[in-house]
C-alpha cells in the first residue's frame, strides 16, 4: 500500500511523495493511531516505526487549536541522545510541507541545560527527550507537562534497559489522564508488561515479525579466535576484505577507545564512542563516519539503536553483546533498506557458550571459521574471564565472601 493512502492530509501527502510503499508497521499503525486508539507495536530496528508515529502526530497537530504560549502537543521519549536527534530530524523533514512552522524541541543529557531551557521559552509544540533531562528541565520549570496530548516510548525497552524505570514512573505521574499513547519496542519484555498495563488504555496491540525475505539479505559469520588476537584479526580482514566502513561492537567504554587506539596506530581511520563523550563529541564523531571521513567506528551498545547509517557495509561484534536479543539489534545496522550487509562475530573460548546460546535465541546455526594465521590455542575458557557475558558476572555477595576469605588467610599467614 503506497504511505500516501493511509488517511494523511494533503501537506504530509506532499512530503511523502518521494516515499513509494509504505512498510507493514506503518500500514498497521498509522490509521489507527488517527483513529486516536493507545497502540502497543514491537516491530524490529529498521521497520520504519519512527515514521508510524511521527506522521499521526503532524496529523493531529495540524487539527489542534494554537495557543500561546504553545501548549505540548506531543511527549516523545526515547533511550538516547542520537535516537532523539534522529525523531526530530524525521520530523522536521515531514513537516516542511505544513502551512504551520511546527516547534519541535530536543532536550538530551551530555550538554548544557540552558540552551534548551532558552528553546522552551514560549512552550513547545513537540519535545523529544531522554528521561533524565526532561526530569531536569521539569525541576527548572522550563516545561510542564500537564497538557501533554500524546505520549510516545520510542525503544521503550531500551529506555527500561538503561535504567530509566523510576524516572518514567516519574514522568507518567505528571501527564494527564486524558492523552494518546503509543508505545514502540523492538521486544517485549516481562518488566513492560505492568508499565503497559499502566497506562495503556482501549488499546491495539501490533507486531510485526520479519520477513522471511529479509534475512539473507545479512550474511552471518562466525570466526573462532583467541581474545589477545581479535585486533590484529581485525586489521587483517579490513585489508584483506577491502571492508570500506565498519560498525565495530565492544562491551565496554574503555574497550572501545583501547581498540580504536590500536587501529589508528596502524594506520586505520578509527575512532569510538561511547556515552564518557560529550554530545557535541558524539555528534561530530557520527558524521565523520556517515561521510567517510572515518573508517572504522568502535562502540559500545549505546550505538547498537537509533542509529540510521545509509549502506553501511560491515558489522563486527568485536565483544558479544550481553543480551542475545542485542545481537539482532547490533547486525541490524547493516542489510538496511533492501542493501545487502555483513555481520561477523568473534567467538573466543571464554564466549563460546555464550554464542551457543544466542544462536539458540535467535534460531541461528552459524559455522565456526578459523582464519589461517589466527587458529585458536586457548580452547578452555579461563577461570577468570566473564567476556562480559550476561549472567556470569560475580555477584556482590560472592565478591564479599572472597574478600573475606582473603582477609582470614592473611591473618593466618
Amino acid at each position: 500500500m503506497p504511505i500516501t493512502d493511509l488517511g494523511l492530509s494533503e501537506p504530509l501527502v506532499r512530503a511523502l511523495s518521494q516515499f513509494d510503499e509504505a512498510t507493514p508497521v506503518q500500514v498497521a499503525a498509522i490509521p489507527a493511531a488517527l483513529a486516536g486508539r493507545d497502540l502497543l507495536v514491537t516491530a524490529r530496528t529498521g521497520s520504519g516505526k519512527t515514521s508510524a508515529f511521527v506522521l499521526p502526530i503532524l496529523e493531529s497537530w495540524l487539527s489542534a487549536v494554537r495557543s500561546k504560549p504553545k501548549r505540548l502537543h506531543a511527549l516523545i521519549l526515547v533511550p538516547t541522545r542520537e535516537l532523539a536527534a534522529q525523531v526530530r530530524e524525521v520530523m522536521q523533514g515531514y513537516a516542511r510541507e505544513l502551512p504551520e512552522r511546527i516547534k519541535v524541541v530536543s532536550a538530551v543529557g551530555g550538554v548544557s541545560l540552558n540552551p534548551q531551557m532558552m528553546a522552551l521559552r514560549g512552550g513547545a509544540d513537540v519535545i523529544v527527550a531522554t528521561p533524565g533531562r526532561l526530569l531536569d528541565l521539569v525541576d527548572h520549570n522550563a516545561v510542564s507537562l500537564e497538557e501533554v496530548g500524546t505520549l510516545v516510548l520510542d525503544e521503550a525497552d531500551r529506555i527500561l534497559d538503561l535504567g530509566f524505570a523510576d524516572e518514567l514512573s516519574q514522568i507518567l505521574l505528571m501527564l494527564p489522564d486524558e492523552r494518546q499513547n503509543l508505545l514502540f519496542s523492538a521486544t517485549f519484555p516481562e518488566k513492560m508488561e505492568s508499565i503497559a498495563r499502566d497506562f495503556l488504555r482501549d488499546t491495539k496491540r501490533i507486531e510485526i515479525e520479519s520477513e522471511p525475505e529479509e534475512i539473507p539479505d545479512i550474511e552471518q559469520r562466525a570466526i573462532r579466535v583467541d581474545k589477545a588476537k581479535r585486533t590484529p584479526l581485525l586489521r587483517r580482514l579490513i585489508a584483506e576484505e577491502k571492508w570500506e566502513r565498519v560498525l565495530v561492537f565492544v562491551g565496554r567504554k574503555y574497550t572501545a577507545d583501547h581498540v580504536a587506539d590500536k587501529l589508528h596506530r596502524n594506520g586505520i581511520e578509527a575512532l569510538s564512542l561511547h556515552g564518557d563523550l560529550s554530545q557535541g563529541a558524539r555528534s561530530e564523531v557520527l558524521r565523520d563516519f556517515k561521510s567517510g571521513e572515518i573508517q572504522i567506528l568502535v562502540a559500545t551498545d549505546l550505538a547498537a539503536r537509533g542509529l540510521d547509517i545509509v549502506k553501511l557495509p560491515v558489522v563486527v561484534n568485536y565483544e558479544l553483546p550481553r543480551s542475545p536479543a542485542d545481537y539482532i539489534h547490533r547486525i541490524g545496522r547493516t542489510g538496511r533498506a533492501g542493501e545487502k550487509g555483513l555481520a561477523v562475530s568473534f567467538v573466543t573460548a571464554e564466549s563460546t557458550a555464550h554464542f551457543n546460546l544466542i544462536e539458540k535465541r535467535n534460531g541461528l546455526s552459524l559455522a565456526r571459521e578459523v582464519i589461517a594465521g589466527f587458529e585458536p590455542t586457548d580452547l578452555v575458557p579461563k577461570a577468570s574471564g566473564t567476556g562480559g557475558v550476561k549472567g556470569r558476572r560475580k555477584s556482590k555477595k560472592d565478591k564479599l565472601r572472597e574478600a573475606a576469605a582473603r582477609r582470614s588467610r592473611d591473618l593466618e599467614s
